[in-house]
């Protein structure tokens, strides 16, 4: 990316935005039919290339069931209203309720019950007697707190997800998490970030992570850009971060590390953009928090929302499109990108005459004038 000199001695890099940019066809087209949008990470395969972003108003135990049995990976949030109360329907109702000048005040409030390892346990327990694949996610704060009673619960894949996270956290007050040393001692695949940059992501890829998360989750919900000037324009960010997992693979002999693209995927044609720049997977929120089934009763907000010092979210009403089904396959009503999102996917694909998304990484894009 080329440099801006934006004042004296100041120079900033040029950065784009999904946004900014369009996918260009090719010389070809494909039946959609005949393309494949199956991902992979470790052993575990999934018919649809996403992860249900763990938010309270996205991923309860019900819907990550839901979502595992139509082909993604529902990911629980293990530091939410699941794990703190036994009536965690009882809270979202309240939280649905909520006058807007008092929403964060009484998340704050809500969310500051302690958290139970034994609804850890219960929860995990409840996706898994639905024979689907297992995820749960905690904050880097919580992890080394919390995340025994996680294994033991029998998570199969374990998400650390953070506005940032680094393999090198400084602090002088606090023991950090040696991420290359707590992940090599698990038995699960390990998916970490957010990260913007290749030097970042490469940190992470050596600390073993199966995959790597990159933005900040930043989307409809969160005020980050905002309160801290904190952005990530996220066609530049999963482009450089993928061009950082093709060293990684050089360097390591072959290891693939996944990049999943986290925050800025609010619609079926940000999805295509974010896997033709260089995403093996997504992870979203506000499009499934729009679904008749999500917990959140067409409200949607994030971790950020009820940070106890320094809130960076608010509680969005995002409404009701359709079913999680209609959401994610189909058939859609309307035409701006919120229902068929995968459906959506596969059509790009054909029309750029693609059968799988590793070839779809290749698709050529241009920046928008």
């Amino acid at each position: 990316m080329s440099d801006i000199e934006i004042g004296p001695g100041k120079r900033a890099r040029s950065a784009y935005s999904f946004d900014d940019i369009a996918i260009v066809p090719s010389r070809r087209t494909r039946d959609p039919e005949e393309v494949s949008i199956s991902w992979q990470i470790d052993a575990y395969k999934f018919d649809l290339p996403f992860l249900a972003a763990p938010m309270d108003s996205v991923v309860s135990p019900e819907t990550a069931i839901l979502i595992g049995k139509a082909g993604g990976l529902g990911v629980l949030n293990l530091e939410g209203i699941w794990t703190r109360y036994e009536d965690a329907e009882k809270q979202l109702s309240d939280m649905s309720k909520l006058p807007e000048d008092k929403a964060i005040i009484k998340m704050q409030e809500i969310y500051s019950a302690p958290i139970q390892p034994s609804l850890i346990k219960e929860r995990i327990s409840q996706i898994r007697s639905a024979g689907i694949t297992v995820a749960g996610a905690l904050s880097p704060q919580r992890t080394a707190e919390f995340h025994k009673a996680v294994i033991d619960a029998g998570v199969d894949i374990f998400v650390i997800r953070g506005t940032t996270v680094s393999a090198e956290h400084v602090s002088a007050n606090s023991t950090a998490l040696n991420l290359k040393k707590f992940i090599y001692e698990l038995d699960v695949p390990v998916i970490v970030g957010g990260c913007a940059t290749a030097q970042g992501a490469l940190h992470l890829m050596r600390s073993g992570a199966a995959g790597v998360l990159v933005g900040f989750g930043g989307g409809s919900a969160h005020t980050t850009k905002t309160v801290l000037g904190i952005s990530v324009p996220m066609a530049s960010a999963v482009a450089e971060v993928a061009s950082a997992r093709r060293d990684y693979l050089d360097e390591s002999g072959g290891r693939y590390v996944h990049v999943i693209a986290d925050g800025s995927v609010g619609s079926s044609g940000e999805i295509a953009k974010a896997i033709a720049t260089g995403a093996d997977a997504i992870m979203m929120g506000s499009p499934l928090a729009k679904a008749a089934e999500a917990p959140g009763k067409g409200w949607h907000w994030g971790l950020e929302a009820h940070h106890p010092q320094l809130p960076r979210g608010n509680r969005v009403k995002v409404g009701t499109v359709g079913s999680l089904q209609e959401v994610l396959t189909g058939p859609s009503n309307t035409s701006d990108g919120s229902m068929n999102l995968f459906g959506a996917l596969r059509r790009s694909m054909a029309t750029c005459g693609y059968s799988d998304l590793k070839e779809f990484q290749r698709v050529e894009v241009v920046v928008k004038p």
